[in-house]
């Protein structure tokens, strides 16, 4: 049999638009065989199909309007001075949840951390910020103060100058609004004992320093339409947390219950093909750019949703530690053979070896939803499907 010359690789799959009541699992598993078909490739055991969490959502109907948001907030925080903190800074992933709480309130005191939000969204320059010897950890700044020392601070790639975005759009809907910055959670509770807490990977600490600190009612984002409200969609395990903005007036959550379906997409390709693939669903990659110093993260996880075979961590071992080290006096078809003999022969747990050092320690479903995401791209490629092959291959197969 010829030796593969081809490792891990990534195919973004076109797929039909897809609408609410869609059955994605038949859609997706028709889409990938019709790939293969015309491509000219084959699914192998263990090939990853993975579908973007946008697509599931919208199949689902999980949608909210902004005056569902309202609503709840009204209902679980009383509609009176509300404390707004640590958002991230987008148009498309908070803008509207804000529109939404604003509406269910009289005050938002909004408070924003510096010098950047939670995702990497610079607010204002770290050098600024020494020059003006202010200490983000401890200072909290009034908007005058903030506009005194720092003025505009536009966003590098929107343009968007998200303090006066976010003030306007609070006042827009009749609310009032204070803009305060600062990076202790308790600085909130000068102002109102009543908050929103809106980071993403901070929250259950944030919650429990405001709950320590006298906050009265704290509810994070994953506790803001975690319920249906009016028959709207809901998610109960993130809330708003992972949702985009679908129209001006409505939020798509992220998706819900997906277990279901993964399953489903992997039975479909069994019993069509007789290989067992594995499945997910994902949202944002993680990974940090570092040009604008974003860190992509925005969904509460990488994948909500995957079949068993992708629990778990990389076990790899660095071959060029082996090359450098173990058998630096091989060369050619000995070193080959050596290395390959190694990876057969690894343990199953590498943790701590030094074989293994420099490998990257991070859950299955992180690393391939992140390749998926730099796959599928965010905009117009039409490939909201992925077929990862090879993943799980090394030098030995």
């Amino acid at each position: 049999m010829a030796e593969r010359r081809v490792g891990t690789v990534s195919r973004g799959i076109r797929c039909p638009i897809i609408r609410q009541g869609d059955d994605l699992s038949k859609i997706v598993t028709e889409s990938v065989l019709e790939a293969a078909k015309s491509e000219g490739f084959e699914l192998r055991d263990r090939d990853v199909i993975a579908m973007t969490e946008s697509i599931v959502a919208r199949s689902q109907g999980n949608y909210c309007t902004v005056q569902d948001i309202a609503s709840d907030v009204k209902a679980k925080l009383g509609g009176e001075t509300v404390g707004v903190i640590f958002p991230i800074l987008s148009r498309n992933r908070f803008a509207i949840c804000l529109r939404g709480i604003a509406m269910g309130c009289k005050k938002i005191v909004l408070m924003l951390s510096y010098p950047s939000d939670e995702v990497g969204n610079c607010l204002v320059n770290l050098d600024k910020i020494d020059e003006a010897g202010v200490n983000p950890y401890s200072d909290v700044l009034s908007l005058e103060k903030y506009r005194e020392l720092f003025g505009e601070n536009k966003h590098e790639f929107t343009g968007v100058d998200y303090v006066a975005y976010y003030g306007d759009l609070i006042k827009a809907v009749g609310c009032d609004v204070e803009i305060i910055f600062a990076n202790q959670p308790k600085a909130i509770l000068d102002y109102t004992k009543n908050v929103i807490n809106c980071d993403i990977h901070t929250r259950a600490r944030t919650k429990r320093i405001l709950l320590a600190g006298g906050a009265e009612k704290v509810f994070g984002l994953d506790e803001i339409m975690n319920a249906p409200v009016n028959g709207s969609g809901c998610n109960e395990k993130y809330g708003l947390l992972g949702s985009n903005k679908a129209t001006e007036d409505q939020v798509k959550l992220f998706p819900r219950d997906c277990k279901d379906l993964v399953l489903a997409v992997q039975k479909n390709i069994l019993d069509a093909t007789g290989k067992c693939v594995e499945v997910m669903v994902y949202g944002d990659g993680a990974f940090k750019d570092p040009q604008g110093k974003i860190w992509e993260l925005a969904d509460p996880v990488v994948s909500p949703a995957f079949t068993d075979g992708l629990i778990g961590t990389p076990n790899e071992l660095k071959l060029k530690y082996l090359a450098d080290n173990d058998f630096k006096d091989l060369s050619g078809e000995e070193l080959k053979k050596a290395i390959s003999e190694s990876i057969k022969a690894k343990d199953s747990n590498l943790v701590g070896k030094m074989a293994s050092e420099g490998t990257t320690p991070r859950q299955l479903t992180d690393l391939i939803g992140s390749l998926c995401d730099l796959t599928s791209g965010s905009g117009d490629k039409g490939t909201p499907v992925v077929l990862v092959q090879g993943y799980f291959d090394n030098y030995t197969n």
